[in-house]
């Protein structure tokens, strides 16, 4: 039988029954604001650990950058400091499998013996046994990742040296990330912890090895991973930064917590995720249509392999000819493209399927969508105001039906009124349904014509 890490802070530090769990993730996932559309996700991550009430908004805006890795990342290397349990080194649990209420995650255990001859990595349970550093980043990570194994270090009295080298033996491929667990200074007041924290914020950002546990509690991992990523040549972006009594607690004295992602170098360009995008949505119509005879390859280069969602979209001179897509991610990116590609060609009820005569006529567009995010409104003037011409793509829901518009749909539709009533009409919805009892969600998209190649 495996042995199994039980959760020690479940209904403590975040909810313990399962579904109330995931709602609250759901909710502090989408209150994260969409940024510019992106593609890629980061090697590391440095996310807070207290209750989800206190830091949980913060976690979010790092765990959102990782929504693209569902699907490639196979492996977490996750470490945070211990509080309760002393220990000299880093501290693997000597269990198989992490429990959650979301479910277990394997140990890795090809990782654990690649660095099983390292002196400064130990076994002890007893220092994971109600650590809650480590067990608060899980249910984010199942909920964003998916299936993975894990690597947990519990981290004591460690140089940066000996952190550095154990991160450095796991570093791995896109199949492995980094998760860095650690709050900031604790229990001074609210004005004073601000300024320490920003001080803190900039070192870390500047790539500090020296960071005290005055500063981060998780200093001693967290100047290893810096110590790491300088030496890789990593970028840093700080993502957010607030403590306790900006959030749940009062500010006398207060938690602070932040937020980072660190990247490699040579992510893939805009340009070519979109003639690559481009190509595999005309190979996949091209190919039924008996002009190549095999298939475009939907697994290669490996970022097609993330999870992505995505909508095709062909036009003769102008005129739609076709669109379908997909609003959720929930396949790998290449053959989501191939597949709404066809589906648009020859499924789209709209249209009678594309022939070889139009074909060479057909000009095809790829958006790449990102997360959709809940609208809160109040009545219908407080969602117009909210609305962004040009910008957001809408969702309209009620009653089991729904519909949605892409971002590209408001240069025939820029009233925001009219917008909105048509988007009743697609989705099938009587014109006087009152938007107060619809739900609503934006996101916003990349997108790639055929034409933008033609010249390269």
């Amino acid at each position: 039988m495996p042995t199994v890490r039980s959760a020690a802070v479940a209904g403590a530090f975040y909810p313990g029954d399962p579904r109330v769990l995931d709602a609250q993730l759901g909710e502090l996932m989408g209150a994260v604001e969409n940024g510019a559309p992106r593609f890629g996700f980061p090697k590391a991550v440095i996310v807070p650990h207290a209750g989800y009430i206190y830091s949980g908004p913060v976690a979010a805006q790092a765990f959102d950058k990782l929504v693209a890795a569902r699907g490639v990342v196979k492996r977490v290397v996750l470490l945070g400091p211990v509080h309760r349990v002393p220990v000299r080194g880093l501290a693997l649990p000597g269990a198989d499998q992490f429990e959650t209420p979301l479910g277990r995650i394997p140990i890795d255990a090809d990782a654990v013996r690649a660095v099983a001859d390292l002196p400064q990595v130990v076994t002890s349970a007893p220092a994971h046994a109600l650590e809650h550093s480590l067990e608060v980043q899980l249910p984010f990570l199942q909920r964003v990742l998916g299936q993975f194994s894990l690597v947990p270090f519990a981290v004591g009295s460690a140089g940066v040296a000996e952190v550095a080298a154990v991160i450095e033996r796991l570093w791995g491929g896109s199949e492995t990330i980094i998760v860095l667990s650690t709050d900031l200074s604790h229990y001074h007041r609210y004005d004073e912890a601000r300024r320490i924290d920003g001080a803190t914020v900039e070192r870390i950002a500047g790539f500090a090895t020296d960071l005290d546990h005055d500063e981060a509690c998780g200093a001693t991992p967290l100047n290893g991973l810096l110590h790491v990523a300088a030496a890789k040549g990593l970028s840093i972006e700080p993502l957010a930064a607030c403590n306790s009594g900006d959030t749940a607690g009062d500010r006398q004295r207060v938690v602070g917590y932040s937020a980072f992602a660190l990247y490699e170098s040579g992510e893939v360009s805009q340009d070519e995720v979109g003639r690559t995008l481009v190509g595999i949505a005309r190979g996949a119509i091209g190919h039924r249509l008996g002009h190549a005879a095999e298939p475009p390859r939907v697994d290669r280069p490996a970022w097609l392999a993330q999870t992505g969602a995505s909508f095709v979209t062909l036009t003769i001179e102008g005129g739609l000819r076709g669109c379908i897509g997909s609003l959720q991610a929930h396949r790998p990116l290449g053959a989501d493209v191939a597949a709404n590609a066809e589906n648009a060609a020859f499924r789209d009820p709209r249209f009678a399927p594309l022939t070889g005569a139009e074909w060479p006529r057909v000009e095809a567009e790829v958006s790449l969508l990102t997360a959709p995010r809940r609208v809160r409104f109040s009545d219908e003037v407080d969602l117009l105001v909210k609305l962004r011409p040009g910008v957001d793509g809408v969702i309209l829901e009620h009653g089991g039906r729904r519909g949605t518009f892409l971002p590209q749909v408001w240069e025939s539709l820029p009233d925001r009124r009219r917008f909105i009533e048509e988007l009743k009409r697609k989705a099938g919805l009587p014109a006087d349904t009152r938007l107060v009892h619809c739900n609503v969600w934006c996101y916003q998209v990349l997108k790639w014509r055929q034409s933008d190649f033609a010249s390269h």
